[in-house]
């Protein structure tokens, strides 16, 4: 694959990536309510189920995923579901400042990375995404090569798109020192995520 073929892809896929939306803003909301970590792995879960569709794409299987819509409305009511109820908690949630807050649960950051899997297999833009960009942008016929070129450009991405993300709620969480501004960034925050629940709940 030429290389102004792959530039090209991941300006298209960075515009895409880096919009306002559901992933983003619990990207942040999570950073700030959990530390880095809580928004990394929910970011990890994001990128895991995009490269899903990125595989099924390049074997030609997104169609079929298009017409899933039974089993795909499932995934994403459930993390929606998800997001609403972590937003309610930390709505609700004591304020704790961050130096004494206790150390993040892993169960919290798995159950973070699949949340971030299913809202985007879920996604019924997603595999119409890719049917109509990898024909336009890349070409119909691609190779094992190609996917593996795809997938690191997807990766590059991501990384700058999550981490830049992560990095900015990250100075935010480290500011928060008295309990009164921290209890509203938390009702923001967990107002963030019920938005984000909703908004793709409301996703055609």
């Amino acid at each position: 694959m030429e290389l102004s073929t792959l530039v090209a892809f991941g300006a298209t896929f960075f515009v895409f990536a880096a919009s306002p939306g559901p992933d983003n803003m619990t990207i942040i909301a999570r950073t700030v309510q959990g530390g880095p970590l809580s928004g990394l792995a929910y970011g990890l879960g994001t990128v895991t189920g995009i490269l899903v569709f990125l595989t099924l794409a390049c074997f030609g299987l997104s169609a079929i995923a298009a017409e899933m819509g039974m089993g795909m409305a499932i995934l994403r009511y459930a993390a929606a579901t998800y997001l609403v109820w972590m937003g309610i908690r930390l709505w609700m949630a004591p304020a704790v400042v961050p130096e004494v807050r206790a150390t993040i649960d892993a169960g919290d950051l798995r159950r973070g990375f699949v949340t971030g899997i299913l809202l985007n297999l879920g996604n019924p833009k997603m595999p119409l995404f890719y049917v109509a960009l990898l024909p336009n942008v890349v070409g119909p016929n691609l190779t094992v090569a190609d996917l593996a070129s795809l997938a690191a450009v997807i990766l590059l991405v991501e990384a700058v798109v999550i981490g830049g993300h992560v990095l900015l709620a990250s100075r935010v969480r480290g500011l928060l020192r008295s309990p009164r501004v921290l209890r509203r960034v938390n009702r923001a925050a967990g107002a963030v995520m019920v938005g984000a629940g909703a908004a793709v709940i409301a996703a055609r």
